[in-house]
């Protein structure tokens, strides 16, 4: 269920009631979830408030023209291939995308570490964040990885699962309890208890679990989105990040299209070699026996290699 204020949602209809004509590059797919809320997990979600550019934008900013790219899809297509296989960033920079994300507060301090975007969080020092916590379905919960230090290993059992459910439940109902008495103040903010001293906003907030819902305001360039979703929809990130990107990755595929293919083919589908790993495909491309004694490879880079490539045995 999307967990929208009544402001915000009067602020998203409102938005989506009155259209304005524009001279700028536009891309009518987008246009058309402008401000709609998707529904992640069990109370986030992410809706686009906002971009600038589209494709045109890029194949401009690499040929420096006025116009809207050439008179042909397929030779802007090539060209944006050709950049990303060569790794040209700047091109992509030119065009801009803002979202309104509401996520977890564990989920925010990993989406954070992408520190090439601008972002304005929802202030617990100003407001009181409200009574929403994150709660993993059952099939979400599972023992430590025995071979991923910040993975997921097998599912935990049923009698487990309905304890760890409770305590996560428990927890989080009883510390925002606490928060709501430290404060000592209603949605309002008008005293609970007029005979009592509240603690201010900035220090009441310290009191509450990481699966506590924040909102914030994400802008990026196309760039740093695409290297976002590199890492994030990736299906060794953690679960509840991942869902965010692969939304994430549906709607770069409306705005940008070429981009996104291009993308897909050289990022997201690619496998990236070290030179000793060249060296070995090569070998075994010549029909040398190859070992990972004699590749020169480490154990776990032997892995990932033959993991990704089927090579001879």
């Amino acid at each position: 269920m999307v967990s929208l204020s009544p402001d915000q949602t009067a602020e998203i209809e409102a938005a989506r009631t009155a259209p304005q004509q524009t001279l700028r590059p536009t891309v009518p797919a987008l246009d058309a979830l402008l401000f709609k809320a998707f529904p992640i997990l069990d109370h986030g979600f992410i809706r686009v408030v906002d971009y600038m550019g589209d494709d045109t934008s890029v194949v401009q900013a690499a040929r420096v023209s006025y116009g809207k790219g050439t008179k042909k899809v397929s030779e802007d297509r090539n060209l944006i291939r050709y950049l990303m296989r060569h790794w040209h960033t700047t091109p992509f920079e030119m065009a801009e995308i803002k979202i309104h994300v509401k996520l977890p507060i564990f989920v925010a301090r990993q989406w954070i570490r992408h520190r090439t975007a601008s972002v304005n969080e929802y202030s617990a020092r100003y407001s009181i964040l409200d009574k929403e916590f994150y709660i993993p379905h059952p099939d979400q919960l599972a023992t430590q990885s025995k071979t991923n230090r910040q993975g997921r290993g097998q599912l935990i059992n049923d009698d487990e699962n309905e304890k760890v459910l409770a305590l996560l439940r428990g927890d989080a109902e009883q510390t925002y309890r606490h928060y709501q008495w430290l404060l000592n103040e209603n949605a309002k903010g008008e005293p609970e208890d007029p005979g009592r001293t509240g603690l201010a906003r900035e220090l009441a907030r310290m009191n509450l679990t990481l699966n506590t819902y924040t909102q914030w305001y994400w802008k990026t360039n196309l760039h740093n989105l695409l290297g976002f979703l590199r890492l994030r929809a990736d299906a060794h990130a953690q679960y509840e990040i991942r869902v965010y990107a692969e939304k994430l990755l549906d709607i770069t595929k409306l705005w940008v299209p070429l981009s996104f293919e291009a993308f897909e083919e050289y990022r997201q589908g690619a496998v990236t070699l070290s030179r000793t790993a060249k060296d070995v495909i090569q070998a075994a491309i010549n029909g040398e026996k190859i070992t990972q004694e004699s590749s020169g490879l480490s154990a776990r880079e032997w892995t990932e290699l033959t993991a990704a490539f089927r090579l001879p045995s």
